[in-house]
């Protein structure tokens, strides 16, 4: 694996390295080389990896043929933060309708 370095920016060129090795599953080899792995934990493992990788092409394939939906895309911005440009709900005071600081009183039931 090489990394060119441009302008003495060795930090950049480490970045470059880290992405192409994380993509390459080298930090994931290493990880599992670290212990030994008996051969039955071993097949398992791949075992239920294979299966993963068939369920993720199979939902695929069937989200591009239409016969199932496809899954909601995430929000841009997480629920509790505040859009910039937008006040948050909580900073927008008494809602509309109900006066502030005034307890609605009903009347009591006749008995």
């Amino acid at each position: 694996m090489q990394v060119l370095v441009r302008d003495n920016n060795v930090d950049q060129a480490l970045r470059v390295l880290k992405k192409k090795m994380q993509r390459e599953g080298i930090f994931r080899e290493m990880k599992q080389r670290k212990a030994y792995e008996k051969p039955s934990v071993r097949k398992a493992r791949e075992k239920a990896e294979a299966v993963r990788r068939a369920r993720k092409q199979a939902r695929k394939t069937a989200i591009r043929e239409g016969l199932i939906a496809a899954p909601k895309p995430k929000p841009r911005f997480p629920a509790g933060s505040r859009r910039p440009g937008f006040p948050s709900p909580s900073a927008a005071g008494p809602q509309a309708g109900s006066p502030a600081g005034q307890a609605s009183v009903s009347p009591a039931p006749i008995a």
